[in-house]
């Protein structure tokens, strides 16, 4: 649940020119998921322009389920990227836009085995409280995952928005959040140290460190952590995201549920995240943001 955007990426060795790319960490995980051969529906909302026509088209082509989307005629919210050697900033353009146009979806959570939320709309107005209300709704009948995917702009307000990820954290049974995430949220504290304290409340934590790799924490057992796959770097957008739609696959294939994920065997943990790498890597070595299974698990 949350936003489907544009971004607006530029081209490489044509620094005025930009492409435009479906994006939004909701919508990248839904289609990811649905990619990967993992039933998915996404609950956000499509505007009426051209970019909306083509966010729907990525969608419908990797087979996300569009039943829980809403519709409005306004535009759709562009997120202008600024890549560098630390990663990619994004300046937003969010305003009158349909994007964050949400319904709460408390009443059909059960229906579904996992409940993801996190990203822009969790913490932009008036998507923020469909968001909260669906999340304390997937809380007590589903699996709530939770990635922060923190975003600083001058279009939002970074007290609440601290406010309300670290509150959704808190709801959470599972949390996957990058070093920069943490350190956003929790400045004062080591991302390693609020990792443990988070599992130690009976969650699985899932931390990411880019080409250094990932650790996973499940309950009060001692961490994992695997290095990042090798590639050669063509893209590093959306590959946070692959990698939680990888992460959601596996505890879908393997019956991981709400009162089992903080118990999971260290080995078991090892798997995940090795899967969830390999996927991550399969978008940075290529453009765009589809991920796909390894040849040999395809």
């Amino acid at each position: 649940m949350g936003e489907a955007l544009i971004d607006l990426v530029p081209v490489p060795d044509e620094p005025e020119l930009y492409r435009a790319q479906p994006g939004g960490a909701p919508a990248n995980v839904a289609a990811g998921l649905a990619r990967l051969a993992t039933p998915s529906w996404f609950a956000g909302a499509l505007g009426g322009d051209g970019f909306a026509r083509m966010i729907e088209q990525r969608l419908v082509s990797a087979g996300t389920e569009l039943g829980l989307c809403a519709r409005s005629e306004l535009p759709t919210t562009l997120a202008v990227a600024d890549p560098g050697p630390d990663g990619t900033s994004y300046h937003f353009h969010l305003q009158d836009t349909a994007t964050f146009r949400l319904p709460d979806h408390s009443a059909v959570v059960d229906r579904f085995a996992a409940v993801y939320v996190g990203g822009v709309a969790a913490v932009v107005e008036p998507a923020a409280g469909a968001v909260a209300a669906t999340a304390r709704a997937g809380a007590e009948r589903s699996l709530l995952v939770v990635d922060p995917n923190v975003r600083e702009d001058r279009t939002i307000d970074p007290e609440p928005s601290v406010s309300r990820l670290r509150e959704l954290c808190a709801l959470a049974h599972v949390v996957k959040a990058s070093d920069e995430d943490l350190a956003r949220l929790w400045p004062d504290t080591d991302p390693d140290e609020t990792c443990r304290r988070l599992a130690g409340e009976g969650r699985l934590v899932i931390l990411t460190r880019g080409a250094k790799g990932s650790t996973g924490y499940a309950g009060s057992a001692e961490p994992v952590s695997v290095p990042a796959v090798p590639v050669e770097v063509v893209n590093t957008i959306g590959a946070g995201d692959a990698f939680m739609a990888a992460v959601l696959t596996w505890l879908s294939a393997n019956g991981a549920h709400r009162g089992g994920v903080a118990g999971l065997p260290r080995d078991r943990v090892e798997e995940m995240l090795v899967l969830a790498s390999r996927v991550a890597a399969s978008v940075v070595a290529q453009t765009g943001t589809e991920p796909s299974l390894p040849d040999d698990l395809g």
